[in-house]
Formats: structure tokens, sequence, C-alpha cells
């Protein structure tokens, strides 16, 4: 099997005000676990979970756009909630946000 064959992408949108902010915050926290990176020009934060979960997160005018990559929808599921979690405690002003999630 590919990857391709045992992966499952979901995108998503965090409705929120300072979506740079939040992935700022975020690659910094979650650099104490993993690799993440943050490249300023776009706005975009890149958290690789494990070998087969990421997650590309980019900060957008109504929001933070959200790529999430995992091997099968119910761990997908999972992850966003997560990522949900971790973005409404620094968004905690504005919290809760709304998340709109599509799978592909």
């Amino acid at each position: 099997m590919t990857e391709a064959e045992t992966s499952f992408t979901a995108t998503g949108l965090a409705l929120c005000a300072k979506p740079e902010r939040y992935i700022q915050q975020l690659v910094s926290h979650w650099s104490h676990k993993m690799a993440t990176s943050y490249d300023d020009g776009d706005g975009m934060g890149v958290f690789p979970f494990s070998d087969t979960e990421t997650a590309i997160m980019t900060a957008r005018p109504e929001g933070i756009a959200i790529t999430l990559t995992t091997g099968d929808a119910e761990r997908n599921v999972h992850m966003r909630g997560v990522i949900e979690r971790h973005i409404d405690r620094f968004a905690f002003r504005e919290a809760p946000l709304t998340y709109e999630w599509k799978d592909q």
C-alpha cells in the first residue's frame, strides 16, 4: 500500500481575529515535543506529530486554515479535537472558536 492509500486528510478553518499570533504560539508550545517550523512570510506553521501525522496551519484573513493528515479517519477526528483545544487555549479571549472541517 502507498502512503496515499493509508492516510486520511481533512481541511479545516478556525474562524478568529489573530490567526498568525495563535499559530506562532502553537509553534512555540509544540516545539518542546516535536520539530515544528514556522514561515514568517506565509504565516504558516508545520506540526509533524509523528512520521504519519502532520498538521499545516496557515494564517488567512478569516482565520487559521488547517490541513490535517493522519493514518485513518478515527485518528483524524481525534487530532482535530487536540488541535481545537490547543488553539482555543491560546485564543482564550475569542474562545471557543468556530471550526469548519471537510474530509478530503
